[in-house]
């Protein structure tokens, strides 16, 4: 008789409701603010069950999101060129993901998360937290510019989205690649490196 190796399948039953429990939480908390134990008292389990079906928060907060891809195994390729080149390499790996079949399932979370605000909570955690802050982290940054950097290019690239995937303007719905890398790259590269404009009088008045 073989026996078989690896980790156990689990019961769906539990799987399932420690994913339901880790979507509230990252929806009401946001991915910082929902902690590992907090979402095993939601789904009435030990941590270490957690821990054991999904492995990190990393891991758990993408399989809650239907993630198609993991962006911490493709951004490290993004890093690794000349930083002159950054932005046109994260709208060529942004185009990439998008154009594949990946980005059904991306074209469907931007769907939801333009009309339903739990969803859009969602999406806009993982934007930020699972591709920009994996980035910014590895780019030299005054860390009081950082928010507002991710900030721009978060704005950049979900308007991309929205246009090309979603609303399916022309020309730029069918634009070969090449040439929104060549338009686009430029603008995330200002936003990453470039002078950021100094607040106007009265910027913080409430």
């Amino acid at each position: 008789m073989v026996r078989r190796t690896g980790r156990r399948p689990g019961n769906p039953d539990t799987r399932d409701a420690i994913l339901a429990a880790a979507r509230a939480a990252f929806a009401e908390k946001g991915y910082d603010g929902a902690s590992i134990r907090a979402i095993a008292t939601g789904a009435g389990v030990d941590p270490a069950l957690v821990h054991h079906y999904f492995g990190t928060k990393d891991k758990l907060f993408l399989a809650a999101m239907n993630a198609p891809i993991d962006p911490g195994d493709i951004i490290p390729e993004v890093l690794a060129g000349d930083p002159d080149g950054l932005g046109e390499r994260l709208v060529t790996m942004f185009l990439t993901v998008w154009d594949s079949p990946a980005g059904k399932a991306g074209v469907g979370l931007l769907r939801s998360a333009v009309s339903s605000e739990w969803t859009a909570r969602l999406f806009r955690d993982f934007v930020v937290t699972q591709v920009l802050r994996r980035v910014m982290g590895a780019v030299p940054m005054k860390p009081e510019e950082a928010p507002l950097r991710v900030s721009l290019v978060a704005s950049q690239f979900a308007g991309l989205a929205l246009v090309r995937y979603v609303i399916k303007v022309e020309p730029l719905a069918s634009a070969p690649r090449e040439v929104l890398v060549a338009a686009v790259g430029p603008t995330v590269q200002r936003y990453i490196f470039g002078e950021l404009p100094a607040p106007g009088p009265g910027a913080d008045a409430g």
